[in-house]
């Protein structure tokens, strides 16, 4: 049974197979529907830049500042198109084998051997739809040029709200399933043993009852705890019984936002995006926008998230299977893990397999 947001992601277009799938087929035709980010807006100029989903080499460039997402071989003699040079002429890439120049939406431009005859349809590359929103780059592999208006990205919250700056900090690379590392950050009961050295109290390891509240794409729960949010040796005014409240949305398959409730009304919200590269590999995007420091280096926020998230590699990448079970029988809960059981729920919901990944 699907859910209406994977009904929504179904586009009519045939899906490409990649070379090398590292996915059970049936699962990567549902997973292949929805949207994820590819790459930071800020790194994608007019000359190419080479990217991976679900397997699936595609090239990323702009044409007169317009983002294109297409497949990255060149489809006279399958040169990769990112080992091309810039251009810098906003007209589109050109393959370094034999000139061919591609441009909006793919559209083969030129053919520099035979400049006088008609350009073959077939010399097209294979576009996707591309969406630039919260600083990163979006594709959806069963998608085309002109479908943008219908992509379901999830949203970072307070992101355009007045007197919020908006952050992206640098990506993650992980050696790890997209389904593993998203249950890592929804998850509770692993702040005080994993993050005890960046913001966690050792001592402080209980979880308070939560209630995870399904969602059209997903589910959202708060969870309201004294387990602070400040990194160490960081001086902050926080009252000893304050409860600190971190509101979690999740949008399956692969993205989770968190906001954070400082005191005072100050918010720290963040979108968890991320980018299943392979079945056993992770691309980790991180947009995220706060109302306090706003006039503070963004340097440190780079630095304490790159702490964050490589206390979390450590575990994701070391976890065993490395896919992520979806039969609920195949390992023991806590009450903690009520965040783990409704995302695996969810998963299921939309048609995937109990093993889903190779």
């Amino acid at each position: 049974m699907s859910t209406p947001l994977a009904d929504k992601a179904c586009y009519s277009a045939e899906l490409p197979t990649p070379r090398n799938l590292t996915f059970a087929r049936e699962d990567w035709e549902i997973i292949a529907r929805y949207w994820y980010p590819v790459a930071m807006a800020s790194e994608v100029t007019e000359g190419p830049l080479g990217v991976t989903l679900l397997d699936m080499p595609l090239v990323v460039y702009r044409v007169d500042g317009k983002v294109v997402v297409a497949d990255n071989l060149c489809t006279h003699r399958g040169m990769l198109l990112s080992l091309g040079e810039d251009q810098k002429d906003g007209k589109g890439i050109k393959c370094p084998y034999h000139g061919l120049r591609f441009g909006a939406e793919g559209k083969c431009t030129a053919i520099p051997a035979h400049p006088k005859n008609k350009i073959p349809e077939k010399m097209h590359l294979r576009a996707y739809g591309a969406v630039e929103r919260y600083g990163l780059i979006w594709t959806c592999l069963a998608s085309k040029p002109g479908d943008e208006a219908d992509a379901h990205i999830p949203p970072v919250p307070h992101w355009d709200d007045e007197g919020y700056q908006q952050i992206n900090c640098p990506y993650i690379d992980v050696e790890a399933f997209a389904g593993r590392q998203v249950e890592g950050f929804i998850d509770v009961a692993h702040f005080a043993f994993v993050h005890d050295k960046s913001f966690a109290d050792a001592d402080n390891p209980e979880v308070p009852d939560y209630k995870p509240v399904p969602t059209e794409d997903g589910f959202e729960t708060e969870y309201w705890s004294t387990q602070a949010n400040v990194p160490h040796g960081v001086e902050a005014d926080i009252p000893e019984d304050f409860q600190w409240l971190r509101h979690f949305r999740v949008h399956v398959p692969f993205a989770a936002s968190l906001v954070v409730h400082f005191p005072e009304g100050a918010r720290l919200s963040m979108l968890n995006a991320a980018c299943p590269v392979s079945a056993k590999k992770t691309r980790l995007f991180d947009a995220r926008c706060r109302n306090f420091d706003t006039d503070q280096p963004v340097q440190d926020v780079y630095d304490f998230n790159r702490q964050v998230f490589e206390e979390d590699r450590a575990m994701v990448e070391a976890q065993k299977p490395e896919n992520l079970p979806l039969d609920p029988k195949l390992e023991v809960h806590i009450p903690a893990d009520k965040s783990s059981i409704a995302y695996r729920r969810a998963l299921r919901s939309i048609g995937l397999s109990e093993f889903f990944t190779a």
